[in-house]
């Protein structure tokens, strides 16, 4: 059975778009991971709606000891290393299950009430009341306002990071492909081998 809350999936881009009505986050390299939880119960899906419930134990713990017993994030799952980089090689290992968090960049839902139809500016403020002060495990992904996108993206691919994704800040959470959130890839970053091998 589909869920009703499917993903938002950014468009790829050259370049990244500029103005006021965008916000801009640092991309991670990990697994796209939505996290449900109902009362005692939390569940963890990926994009593919295979339940990885069992897989990241620490997103699970940090999940129930929220205070709010009803939300859905959507999110990253990530390894860290000590650069605070995210690690994919670590991820798909499996042998970091036990380290993986949730890089939470979006609200679905909370205590019971369906937040898509908000604006994303402010599904990010409800995200930051929700975590604010939180148990790690979980961790809010920061983002710029308007026109620093590109200076983003340039910093970014000098750290070595995936890139960057740059979304409407005045739209609802639209489920499937769209142009109102933008992916803009660092060309030199491994996560562009793995998608050229994949076509291979």
């Amino acid at each position: 059975m589909r869920s009703i809350f499917e993903f938002c999936l950014p468009t790829a881009a050259k370049a990244v778009p500029v103005g006021p009505d965008w916000l801009h986050e640092v991309k991670y390299d990990g697994y796209r991971l939505r996290v449900e939880r109902a009362g005692d119960r939390v569940r963890l899906f990926t994009r593919n709606g295979h339940d990885w419930t069992g897989r990241f134990p620490w997103i699970v713990e940090a999940s129930r000891k929220n205070r709010q017993s009803h939300f859905i994030l959507d999110g990253e799952a990530v390894v860290l290393g000590v650069d605070g980089v995210s690690d994919f090689n670590a991820l798909h290992s499996r042998k970091c299950d036990a380290e993986v968090q949730l890089y939470a960049f979006d609200l679905l839902a909370a205590d019971g009430e369906d937040l898509r139809q908000l604006p994303l500016s402010m599904r990010k403020a409800s995200l930051a009341r929700l975590l604010g002060g939180r148990p790690d495990g979980i961790f809010i992904a920061p983002f710029e306002l308007g026109e620093i996108g590109p200076d983003l993206f340039r910093a970014a691919c000098g750290m070595g990071l995936e890139g960057i994704v740059s979304k409407r800040r005045d739209r609802r959470y639209i489920s499937g492909r769209t142009k109102e959130w933008i992916k803009i890839k660092n060309r030199t970053h491994p996560a562009m081998s793995r998608v050229m091998d994949s076509f291979k």
